[in-house]
């Protein structure tokens, strides 16, 4: 199996197990007297299915992201970058508008 598969799994499996460290503390904490609610009825087994699935994939995508994010080099931090070329401003020049003056004639009741 290819390396960057291997990574990726790895990082989602983590995910996976904090997922499910997650979901056991709001059940065991009872937040929003959830533990109660789904073991009080018949589909509370699958709310906890679903809150864990999409836990795992909430928290293996974040895992996963975070790694990728710090797999830079560790003697990344010399300055590189292109020049610093000056912007260029464009600068506003006045133009001259004729405008015919109408003069109202009358007996013209607009104003």
């Amino acid at each position: 199996m290819p390396d960057h598969i291997k990574f990726l799994l790895r990082h989602a499996a983590f995910g996976a197990v904090l997922a499910a460290g997650f979901v056991g503390a709001l059940l065991w904490l009872n937040v929003g007297n959830l533990w109660h609610l789904v073991t009080h009825t018949a589909e509370g087994p699958i709310a906890v299915v679903m809150l864990l699935v999409f836990c795992t994939i909430t928290f293996g995508s974040a895992q996963i992201g975070y790694k990728i994010m710090t797999l830079g080099e560790k003697d990344d931090d010399e300055p590189r970058g292109g020049r610093r070329d000056a912007v260029r401003v464009l600068d506003a020049i006045p133009v001259p508008v004729k405008v015919a003056v109408k003069t109202p004639v009358r007996g013209d009741r607009r104003h």
